[in-house]
């Protein structure tokens, strides 16, 4: 569910900004037919799903429910959101959210009838608002699993066995391979596998050194295209904002330069961002490397422009 929690671990960083506590509204579409991206290899869409589902088996009697606190260390505290965000962060899936609504606004819309490994099912059950209260993960066989509740905590779930999966149904969203890399993978693809894999590795602060991998925000940017075969050539800011093509919000595409200000209505960039496509941006700034949805209203309020420089 739709929480503000407590990080118990930077290393996460993904996790709890005060920026996306607003929530945003959406109906999926429903589509006739499983959308598979045709540069994309089914069998190892179908491997990662496997993944992902072993992964949640393994946090059955190890994790329990909290909709205060998020701990993704044992003994682990999720809740239903927070829980799938964590298993597909572990096996290299960035969902960039813990809010079931940008869930639902991510991947491609299918019907129930067509549902496959992976997908995410989205339930309302309360009577106020339209956006999603509860997420689960479907497994195959009609069944999903998920962080039910304070009783139960994670468990395997068929969705004939309550009239709940049936009278709170919101739709489903299959988010793989759409937040896969294309195969074979793009140059907008290497550079945000690049910038993922320095989630981890790379300290931000005021110098630029490859060496020790200390970067500023554009600095880190650099570098990331510069390993790529991009050169920018520039580490300021309001240069960088002048380089490229400028392209509009919805025709964003991986690699994407993305800027914003940090007071409205300002032309002045403030930060700078990759676009990682299916409205995931990674953001380099002074608390280190985040991941997070442009779905989220400070992102919305406070977008300047995006430059195309692949």
């Amino acid at each position: 569910m739709k929480k503000s929690f407590v990080a118990t671990t930077l290393s996460f960083s993904i996790v709890l900004s005060t920026l996306g506590v607003t929530s945003a509204v959406t109906t999926p579409i429903e589509a006739s037919a499983a959308t598979i991206n045709t540069q994309n290899n089914q069998q190892a869409v179908e491997a990662k799903a496997n993944q992902l589902i072993q992964t949640a088996k393994s946090l059955i009697g190890k994790a329990t429910y909290s909709n205060t606190v998020y701990k993704p260390t044992a003994p682990y505290k999720f809740s239903c959101a927070s829980f799938l965000m964590y298993i597909f962060e572990k096996n290299g899936v960035d969902l960039a959210t813990y809010n079931e609504d940008y869930m639902l606004q991510q991947g491609t819309a299918v019907s129930r009838n067509q549902l496959q490994k992976g997908d995410l099912l989205f339930f309302k059950s309360k009577k106020t608002g339209t956006d999603p209260d509860h997420v689960a993960m479907y497994i195959g066989d009609n069944k999903v699993i998920h962080m039910a509740d304070s009783k139960q905590n994670i468990v395997i779930s068929d969705l004939n066995s309550k009239p709940y999966y049936k009278d709170n149904y919101v739709g489903a969203r299959r988010v793989l391979p759409t937040l896969l890399p294309a195969n074979p993978s793009t140059k907008g693809d290497n550079i945000v596998t690049k910038a993922y894999s320095l989630i981890s590795k790379a300290k931000m602060g005021q110098i630029n050194d490859a060496s020790s991998m200390r970067f500023n925000a554009t600095g880190f940017v650099d570098y990331v295209y510069k390993t790529n075969g991009v050169t920018l050539g520039t580490t300021n800011i309001k240069e960088l904002l002048n380089k490229g093509k400028t392209v509009s919000q919805a025709n964003l595409k991986k690699g994407d330069l993305i800027f914003f200000n940090s007071v409205k209505g300002s032309k002045v960039p403030s930060m700078v961002a990759i676009y990682a496509g299916d409205h995931r941006i990674i953001l380099p700034n002074s608390n280190g490397i985040l991941t997070r949805v442009l779905l989220v209203d400070y992102y919305k309020d406070h977008y300047i422009t995006a430059k195309r420089v692949l």
